[in-house]
């Protein structure tokens, strides 16, 4: 029974690149599908911004004309000239616990990656850091985030077969409060010292309309606060944009938090949700006729708060911006009902930011892994 593999052409085909997972893990229930909508938008050229300097080939595998495995591998000529590297990104891999099937899609993208005159390859990766990215390597019975990748076992075991080593790691918390909400008092008067030495304000925002209105000003400060990151690389304005009418629409305005100097100029922002996991293992990839109604609901289900975003102005680091945004979510945390949160993924070098848990009974409960190997090895 030999593996075929063709590129994604047609639009038939990239649905079923799309719901591939989707069908890969039914009934698992810590995996979380995406929205079909959400997936063909990243994935066209016609809609997504990134493409303005990005390039892809998207794979898929076949045995008997039935689909086996995927892979999409993504040319970044941003990050590629930002880092001054000769790389090929891969992104979006699922496949069945065959390694022949995973040999069969990495030489396609191997060979793509040496017609390009690529070094080296690495993943998993989106077009941007806001992409989901990171193959996970521990936490497997653990429920995923909307934002991050959930995977087999068997992957990693399949990419250091073909000779992918591990490049960076991210890893993930699951926080609680203290006990009896009773923060230290020492926490919150240095939180109340900070305010008063350096005149910053946490803002309070009146409306969803009012945090959207700062939008643009908070991935203005994004894109300074994630600048020396891993494989990040600047928005343009049309991926802000972009982003803005992606993510904002589902804010809640008493989750967003942000932090303002003396003259009302943003210098670290935070964002945060309630957790819409099981509204989108409800939705199953739609919106539409009830997937919607599952995601509001999701939406207003107080329990578990997924922390998303977070960055702090180079010039205000260390000033203790992010501890009064941390507090600040989570006494409205405690008011609104949450009882545990998410960190989402988070560089294992970001000491300073791990930290920042020490207050809220930190469980590091999810490792994932960028991997990397070079061509020809």
């Amino acid at each position: 029974m030999s593996i075929e593999v063709s590129e994604v052409k047609t639009k038939k085909d990239l649905k079923n690149f799309i719901k591939f997972p989707m069908e890969l893990y039914k009934g698992n229930e810590n995996y979380v599908p995406p929205l079909i909508m959400d997936e063909i938008d990243t994935l066209s050229k016609k809609k997504n911004p990134a493409y303005e300097f990005c390039d892809s080939r998207l794979f898929l595998a076949y045995r008997d004309g039935e689909i086996v495995g995927r892979v999409a591998a993504i040319l970044n000529k941003a990050a590629n000239e930002k880092f001054d590297e000769r790389n090929l990104r891969f992104g979006w891999f699922d496949v069945i616990d065959d390694y022949e099937v995973t040999k069969a899609l990495f030489n396609k993208v191997e060979e793509w990656a040496k017609e390009l005159g690529m070094e080296t390859i690495t993943g998993p990766q989106g077009f941007t850091d806001l992409d989901p990215e990171g193959l996970l390597i521990e936490g497997f019975d653990e429920l995923a985030t909307i934002v991050t990748i959930y995977n087999h076992p068997y992957y990693k075991v399949h990419l250091e077969k073909y000779g992918f080593e591990k490049e960076i790691d991210y890893v993930e918390f699951q926080t609680k409060p203290p006990e009896g909400w009773k923060f230290p008092e020492k926490l919150l008067k240095t939180a109340e010292w900070i305010k008063k030495r350096y005149n910053f304000r946490v803002l309070k925002f009146k409306s969803k309309a009012e945090a959207k209105k700062r939008g643009k000003e908070l991935f203005d400060l994004l894109d300074e606060a994630y600048e020396e990151l891993y494989g990040t690389t600047p928005l343009t304005e049309r991926q802000k944009e972009y982003y803005m009418k992606k993510y904002l629409p589902f804010v809640h305005k008493d989750l967003v938090k942000a932090v303002v100097n003396e003259k009302d100029e943003m210098i670290g922002f935070m964002i945060t949700m309630p957790s819409l996991s099981r509204g989108f293992q409800k939705a199953k990839g739609k919106l539409f006729p009830f997937g919607f109604i599952h995601i509001l609901k999701a939406l207003k289900t107080y329990e578990i708060l997924d922390f998303y975003l977070a960055g702090v102005k180079k010039e205000y680091r260390g000033k203790g911006v992010d501890l009064l945004m941390v507090l600040d979510i989570f006494q409205t945390a405690q008011k609104m009902g949450f009882k545990v949160a998410e960190s989402n993924p988070e560089l294992e070098t970001n000491k300073k930011i791990q930290g920042e848990w020490k207050y809220f009974n930190p469980r590091q409960h999810k490792r994932r892994r960028i991997f990397k190997k070079r061509i020809g090895k």
